[in-house]
């Protein structure tokens, strides 16, 4: 399988991803940027969207960046900055960028923005098993 289809294939699978209306804008072999928009039911009790939302999409690129070398990526380690609060309506973009990729680690960086602002920066560290991605 290419490796820039198996964040399509992972999506399809993938029903918070989808509950939080995420979507590829572009995918290839170490790089996939994401999109979703704040909705209302992603508020927390200051009218901000939760923590967890930015998190989430952050979280999911850095997923899918993983797996497009074709193996099994798991996540073993994460960590996020909240630089800016979120509100309703605002529109996310979220790149991950694979920084280092040895035999058994990744190390990815995903930058969270609302237009050409950061919003979030986040940091993972992926397993990568032996285990090929199948059509």
């Amino acid at each position: 399988m290419n490796g820039a289809d198996i964040p399509y294939k992972m999506l399809s699978q993938d029903a918070y991803s989808q509950w939080l209306g995420i979507q590829i804008l572009e995918s290839e072999i170490g790089r996939v940027k994401l999109a979703m928009t704040i909705r209302k039911e992603m508020l927390n009790s200051m009218n901000y969207a939760h923590g967890g939302i930015s998190y989430s999409l952050a979280d999911t690129a850095f997923g899918f960046t993983s797996n497009t070398h074709g193996k099994y990526a798991v996540s073993i380690e994460t960590s996020i900055n909240h630089i800016e609060a979120l509100e309703e309506g605002d529109e996310l973009i979220a790149e991950c960028v694979i920084e280092k990729v040895n035999n058994k680690l990744g190390f990815n960086v995903v930058e969270v923005r609302r237009g050409d602002e950061l919003v979030a920066l986040f940091k993972g560290v992926v397993y990568r098993t032996q285990k090929d991605w199948e059509e």
